[in-house]
């Protein structure tokens, strides 16, 4: 039994657990878990620590940063989300608001104006792309997916990117930027270089204008997912397009952390 838990405090949560029960669904009938494998599923919301404490894995979704932090703040979830991420290592997928959180750095946002939970050595640029008003959509090439000649259509509502991969010198706060921190004994994993999984195509399309592409209200080249141990992040929002390709490949990466285990064990 695989418990997977999706932060329930604010934003698009439901729409993630109706994500992963199609992916469930498909994952079960695959033949590309080994027939060894005995895997069930259980999806949890998680408002508490004792939830959290249960969970396999974890989806942070999209929505408002500062409010997903300070609800987790006064539900004493802080503490115990930056040990499932940071020192468990557990699998954890953030998308938009849920990346932002997960980075290590953060700009455009007040001093102390919001805690982070870490884990990803990325500085993310919060509201990227402007107000809700210009989000916009774009046909991605994943090549992680399945089939990968299929393109993703990627849904930015006040998207955040990363806009740097940070190394050791990097790692200090300054009045523009807040920095995660951790309290106690809690210490950060060992260092694994940040995977790139997608950038911005300069095809990207306006939803309201589709005479606005990537080119004028970004950068072609903008880094909108990244992989960095146990951690997954995205910009946009797949859990808003009906294709749970991406839930799937998560999913069957946690699949696969969970076989590793049980193997070296």
């Amino acid at each position: 039994m695989l418990v997977i838990g999706v932060l329930a405090l604010q934003g698009a949560f439901h729409e993630h657990i109706m994500m992963l029960k199609e992916a469930i669904q498909s994952i079960t009938q695959s033949t590309e878990i080994p027939a060894t494998l005995t895997i069930s599923f259980h999806i949890l919301e998680v408002r508490t620590p004792s939830q959290l404490d249960q969970c396999d894995a974890l989806i942070i979704p999209g929505g408002e940063s500062t409010a997903i932090s300070l609800v987790a703040e006064r539900s004493s979830l802080l503490e115990p989300l930056r040990q499932f991420v940071k020192v468990q290592r557990k699998p954890v997928w953030g998308t938009c608001a849920g990346l932002i959180l997960l980075a290590e750095q953060a700009n455009r946002t007040k001093q102390n104006g919001q805690e982070l939970i870490g884990g990803l050595d990325v500085r993310v640029n919060r509201n990227y792309f402007g107000r809700q008003t210009e989000s916009f959509e774009a046909e991605l090439d994943l090549g992680f997916l399945s089939p990968a000649s299929t393109k993703f259509r990627c849904v930015f509502i006040r998207a955040p990117v990363v806009e740097k991969i940070l190394d050791q010198n990097d790692h200090s706060p300054s009045d523009e930027i807040i920095t995660s921190t951790m309290t106690g004994s809690i210490k950060s994993s060992e260092h694994v270089p940040v995977k790139i999984m997608a950038t911005l195509p300069a095809t990207a399309k306006s939803i309201r204008d589709e005479k606005i592409t990537a080119e004028s209200i970004g950068e072609a080249g903008d880094i909108v997912a990244v992989q960095q141990n146990n951690i997954f992040g995205t910009s946009f929002h797949p859990e808003l397009t009906g294709d749970a390709r991406i839930h799937i490949w998560w999913l069957k990466t946690v699949v696969g952390a969970i076989a590793a285990l049980n193997s070296n064990a």
